[in-house]
């Protein structure tokens, strides 16, 4: 698995497109709780954790429970765990869960990438 991670706006989708060599019909952009673990890219993975928070779901544990699935996969996630915590307690448990699920992700990507400004940096 690939993990591509960094801000809003960042180019995380252009980038990869372009190193993984996929066309937008084999992206699946999460809006919700509702995943499809077998698609060749999942972008937008802190929305999935928004939806799973909001249903009372624990998303790491869909992950573990899916993992055969997404273990080719690249998965794209913005970084929403810098800067001023908020004071709704719903999107603090947001913020929470995203970066939960992202050390789980991380500790089993074959590679992560932080893209800023549409550039590259390797974290592993």
């Amino acid at each position: 698995m690939k993990l591509i991670i960094g801000g809003a706006y960042q180019g995380k989708r252009d980038f990869a497109k372009a190193a993984f060599h996929l066309t937008d019909a084999q992206i699946f952009t999460c809006t919700g709780e509702e995943i499809i673990f077998s698609a060749p890219c999942i972008d937008k993975i802190e929305e999935f954790t928004l939806g799973c928070v909001k249903a009372g779901k624990d998303p790491v544990a869909l992950f573990q429970q899916y993992k055969d699935k997404w273990k080719n996969s690249v998965l794209i996630c913005q970084d929403i765990f810098c800067g001023v915590v908020p004071t709704d307690a719903t999107l603090r448990q947001w913020r929470q869960e995203t970066g939960r699920l992202c050390q789980y992700l991380t500790k089993n990507a074959d590679s992560v990438s932080r893209i800023f400004c549409g550039l590259e940096q390797k974290l592993k």
